[in-house]
């Protein structure tokens, strides 16, 4: 029987809490360092102080087991030191996302029941939007690196810095069940409100511990070690920067948070601190390689792990030729989120580049203690090759949305996580992601994956980025609909062109021949998601207003 939230599950040794993942390097790294942007480095033994300070001024503030506390934040060592105090107090932190509307980041306040916020000084004006749905609200903090002042109407306890210069450090961290809620944060889908996916202290340290074994066993192409210099470029807000927050900091690696994503500041930080392991979408990679400043960055030193969204070829190619080792990595909100990553088997290591390209844009294998599965829409295993949804199982994934049980229902049904995505095994024992089964395009009663005509498109030199829906066809219920934007300074590139590219790749025997019904767009830009991923709805909401 699971124990009540935040009571004490007795079993001998330690539990798997948070505050465990501190053990080790308050003694192996307790002169490394956190670095905040260009502002202020903090040596680990002078960071865990003020996470010791933070629980106690916590307790100052009310917070209680099973509480939630909201953080509006940019990634910043505020934001890493609140990322386990929180938790290691018993409530659970709650990670706003600051790129929904006020109205749906007050929703998802409201909805958590946050009853703290620390909130960047930039996002004060926000609260004043949203604040019918702040009701249960105590306490607001300010996080700032100068001057503030509220907002009309807004009462603020305090700010972060001087509240923790008060504060009376916590001596001993209090002893909470493994299953007590750590985390929580909210995922926008294709309809209705946000939903809460929540994740336990075993579920991040497990997710952790599995993380690190995986990333140090298999370094090719990417691997991570406690003496890399980690900066997230996926923000903290997001499944709690894919979790790599923790591990670097449970490693004791040197750490570079960027607070607000400016590409020239991310260029700087990497070039200054001579960054070694990032992550990020595939968007925000090719935003930085095609900066102005990019050739300023010596990028040979640079590890990264793609996701949020298919790794093409392409890129990987582009992301190589700049000396950037580079891999393809697989998980979503519900998955806390790594669930595979695409390292190269060590009997195909000695491929071409082409090779290797194309074995780093794959999803690649599972992770330790994941059990995957290949299914029809009966839950029936489907024969090796064969598409199917791919579903899941793993100690670290979320038990189901907070409070809405129909959806958790059919997040689980038949006892697997379904993820939604339309998948197979290759011949090689590789998963791969083919579609989100809702992107696939039906054409003539033929299932088209979009990726795959994606990856054709960006073959051709002058692609920079391609997106491709389905758009309704009264001939052959849905033709596909590449939007692409273009390279600068490479000369005059027509539509004609790109298909003509494309019906080469479709000749070839590449993908399937109804891809030559593709009507290919030259755009300035594809719809982004709060996190940077492409937004096919809106693509698809965009075509049909301009239809009618």
């Amino acid at each position: 029987m699971i124990p009540d939230e935040g009571t004490v599950e007795r079993r001998p040794g330690s539990a798997l809490l948070i505050r465990e993942l501190l053990h080790r390097v308050r003694t192996w790294a307790p002169d490394g360092t956190i670095t905040y942007r260009d502002r202020l480095t903090l040596s680990y033994r002078e960071w865990l102080q003020r996470v010791d300070r933070l629980g106690g001024w916590l307790r100052e503030l009310g917070v209680e087991p099973g509480d939630r506390v909201g953080v509006l934040d940019y990634d910043s060592h505020r934001y890493l030191e609140l990322f386990f105090a929180v938790p290691m107090s018993g409530a659970a932190v709650h990670t706003v996302n600051v790129r929904l509307t006020p109205d749906q980041m007050g929703y998802t306040i409201a909805h958590a029941g946050d009853t703290v916020l620390f909130v960047h000084v930039d996002f004060l004006p926000l609260l004043k939007a949203m604040a019918g749905h702040l009701t249960g609200v105590r306490h607001v903090i300010v996080l700032t690196e100068g001057a503030w002042e509220a907002p009309l109407g807004l009462t603020c306890a305090g700010e972060y810095e001087e509240g923790l210069a008060k504060a009376e450090a916590v001596k001993e961290w209090p002893d909470l069940a493994e299953d007590s809620m750590a985390t929580l944060f909210y995922t926008t889908g294709t309809t209705g409100e946000p939903k809460g996916v929540s994740f336990s202290h075993r579920q991040i340290v497990l997710h952790t511990l599995t993380a690190g074994l995986t990333l140090a066993v298999h370094d090719d192409p990417v691997g991570f070690r406690a003496d890399d210099v980690y900066l997230p470029l996926t923000p903290m807000f997001h499944v709690h920067a894919w979790g790599l927050p923790y591990l670097a900091t449970m490693l004791g690696a040197t750490q570079v948070y960027p607070g607000k994503y400016e590409p020239q500041m991310l260029l700087q930080l990497l070039t200054k601190h001579r960054v070694t392991f990032s992550h990020c979408v595939p968007t925000l990679l090719q935003m930085l390689l095609h900066h102005p400043a990019s050739g300023t960055v010596d990028w040979r030193r640079l590890k990264l792990i793609i996701g949020g969204a298919a790794l093409l070829p392409a890129l990987v190619r582009e992301a190589q030729s700049h000396g950037i080792r580079i891999a393809g990595g697989y998980g979503m909100s519900e998955t806390c989120p790594i669930i595979a990553v695409a390292h190269i088997k060590p009997s195909m290591a000695g491929g071409t580049d082409e090779e290797r390209a194309d074995l780093a844009s794959r999803t690649g294998f599972a992770l330790p203690l994941v059990q995957t599965a290949v299914v029809d829409g009966e839950g029936r295993p489907m024969e090796l090759g064969k598409v199917g949804e791919l579903v899941l199982r793993a100690p670290w994934l979320t038990s189901g949305y907070l409070g809405d049980a129909g959806s958790s229902d059919r997040l689980w049904r038949g006892g697997w996580l379904h993820t939604g995505d339309g998948a197979y095994v290759d011949t090689d024992g590789y998963l791969r992601i083919t579609d989100r089964l809702k992107d696939v395009i039906k054409i003539g009663g033929e299932w088209i994956s979009s990726l795959e005509i994606e990856s054709a498109l960006a073959r051709h030199p002058a692609v920079r980025e391609v997106a491709v829906i389905g758009v309704p066809d009264a001939k052959w219920d849905e033709h596909p609909r590449a939007e692409v934007v273009l390279r600068e300074g490479m000369g005059e590139v027509t539509p004609r062109e790109l298909s003509r590219h494309l019906h080469a790749v479709i000749e070839s025997g590449v993908i399937h021949k109804r891809a030559l019904l593709t009507e290919v767009v030259l755009v300035s830009a594809i719809p982004k998601t709060s996190v940077g991923k492409v937004d096919k709805k809106r693509m698809r909401a965009n075509h049909a207003a301009a239809s009618a």
